[in-house]
C-alpha cells in the first residue's frame, strides 16, 4: 500500500493532496534556503506560532456570520493577519527597545501561542460551527481534505515559488553583503520585509498539511540538509527546494495510508531522514567525507614522519607508522627500506633540504610560510625557482 501511495495509485484526491504538498514543500524549502542564508531562522518560529490566535478568531467570525467556520481561505486569512501583527510587534520591539531579536521573538511567540490555545479551547466549547478536527491545524492533517483545499494549497505554493524565483538575485545579494546590495540600489529593509512575507505565506499555506507547530521544520530542515551538499548559495536554495518537495510529497502520500496519523510529523521525519543522509554522506561536508579526509591526512603524516626517520638512519618507533610503511611497500618486514622506499626517502630528504634552503633565501623566503610539514616544495615553486634553489644546495652536499 505504501508503494501505491508513493506512485499516486490511491485515488484522485490522494494524488492531488500529494502533489499539492510537493508544491508547498518546494516553496517552503526555497524560502527556507534564503531564510537560512540570511540567518533569520528563528523568525519563522515566531510567525508560525503567531498564526494560532488568528485561526481561532477567524473561525469565530465565520460562525458568527452564519457559516460553519471551516472555510479554508477564511482561516488562512485570519492566520495571515495574526502572524503579520506578531511579526510587526517583533520588529517594533527590536527597533524601539534594547531587547535582542531572539528575546522579542520568544516573548511574542509564547504570548500569541498562549492566546491561541485559550481561543481554541473556547472554540471547542461553542455550540455552533463545525469545530471537530480544527486542532488538526496544529500538527497538520490531510484526512478528509477536499479537492478545493488541495488546489488552494498547490496554487499558494506555486505562487510563493514564483515570487522566490523573481526575487532570488536581490535576496542573495542582501544575504551576503548588505553594503553591496545598497550600492546597487537594493533596499535591505524592503528585501527583509519581502522575505518575511514569503515565510508568512508559506506558513499560512502549509497550515492544513504540516500544521503551525511543525511548519518551521519544513522551512529550516531542507535548507540545513542542502548546505551539506554545496558551497554555492543558489545551489543550496535549489537543493533545499528539492528536499522540501520530497519531504512534502512523501509525507502526504504516506499519511494517506495511515489517516489516523497527523501529516506534519511524517513530513518532518522524512525531512530529518534527508538531513541525516546529508550529514553522513555529503561529499564535501558529510561526516564520512570528513572521516576519510582525516584518515588520508593521518596516513600522509605517518608516512612522511616514517620516511624522515629512515632518511636519518633512525628507527621507526610508532607501530602504526611501521604498518603504513610496510603496507605502502616502502619497507620490508624487518623494517629496512625497499628499493621504492629508498627512492622515496631520498625524495623526502631532498624536499626537507630545499625547504631549509628556502628559509635562508633572500628572494623567496616569503614562500616558506607554505611549509606545513606535508606540502612538497615542487608544488609551490616553479622549475626555474627549484633549479636556482638547488644551486645553493650543491656546496652543502659536497662538504
Amino acid at each position: 500500500m505504501i508503494w501505491q501511495a508513493l506512485t499516486l495509485q490511491l485515488g484522485y484526491n490522494a494524488a492531488l493532496v500529494a502533489l499539492g504538498s510537493a508544491a508547498l514543500g518546494i516553496a517552503a524549502g526555497a524560502v527556507g534556503g534564503f531564510l537560512y542564508l540570511r540567518k533569520r531562522s528563528l523568525v519563522s518560529d515566531a510567525i508560525s506560532h503567531a498564526t494560532l490566535p488568528g485561526l481561532a478568531l477567524a473561525f469565530m467570525v465565520m460562525v458568527a456570520l452564519g457559516g460553519e467556520g471551516r472555510f479554508l481561505p477564511g482561516l488562512m486569512l485570519g492566520s495571515a493577519l495574526s502572524a503579520g501583527i506578531g511579526l510587526w510587534l517583533v520588529g517594533r520591539m527590536t527597533a524601539r527597545t534594547r531587547l535582542p531579536q531572539d528575546a522579542a521573538i520568544g516573548a511574542i511567540l509564547s504570548t500569541f501561542f498562549g492566546a491561541g490555545i485559550v481561543l481554541l479551547t473556547i472554540v471547542q466549547t461553542m455550540q455552533a460551527g463545525r469545530q471537530a478536527g480544527l486542532e488538526g491545524f496544529l500538527l497538520g492533517s490531510t484526512a478528509g481534505m477536499l479537492r478545493a483545499d488541495a488546489l488552494i494549497i498547490a496554487a499558494g505554493g506555486a505562487a510563493v515559488l514564483a515570487a522566490v524565483l523573481a526575487l532570488r538575485r536581490p535576496l542573495l545579494m542582501v544575504a551576503f553583503d548588505e553594503g553591496y546590495a545598497q550600492v546597487n540600489g537594493i533596499g535591505v529593509a524592503r528585501m527583509d520585509a519581502a522575505l518575511m512575507a514569503l515565510v508568512l505565506a508559506v506558513t499560512v499555506v502549509g497550515l492544513k498539511i504540516v500544521g503551525l507547530i511543525l511548519i518551521v521544520a519544513l522551512l529550516i530542515i531542507p535548507a540545513v540538509a542542502a548546505r551539506f551538499w554545496s558551497e554555492r548559495a543558489l545551489h543550496v536554495v535549489m537543493l533545499s527546494g528539492l528536499f522540501g518537495g520530497l519531504a512534502g510529497y512523501g509525507g502526504a502520500a504516506l499519511s494517506a495510508t495511515a489517516p489516523a496519523l497527523p501529516t506534519g510529523p511524517i513530513v518532518v521525519l522524512l525531512g530529518f531522514a534527508l538531513f541525516a543522509v546529508s550529514l553522513l554522506v555529503a561529499p564535501s561536508r558529510g561526516l564520512l567525507a570528513a572521516a576519510l579526509r582525516h584518515r588520508r591526512l593521518q596516513s600522509r603524516v605517518h608516512l612522511r614522519q616514517g620516511l624522515l626517520a629512515l632518511s636519518r638512519g633512525e628507527p621507526v618507533y610508532e607501530a602504526m607508522t611501521r604498518r603504513m610503511l610496510r603496507r605502502a611497500g616502502l619497507t620490508r618486514p624487518d623494517g629496512q627500506p625497499t628499493e621504492a622506499g629508498r627512492a622515496e626517502t631520498a625524495r623526502i630528504r631532498l624536499d626537507e633540504a630545499r625547504w631549509q634552503a628556502l628559509r635562508r633565501s633572500d628572494t623567496l623566503t616569503d614562500l616558506s610560510s607554505r611549509d606545513d610539514g606535508l606540502t612538497l616544495i615542487d608544488s609551490v615553486l616553479t622549475a626555474d625557482q627549484l633549479a636556482a634553489l638547488d644551486t645553493t644546495l650543491a656546496p652543502r652536499g659536497a662538504t
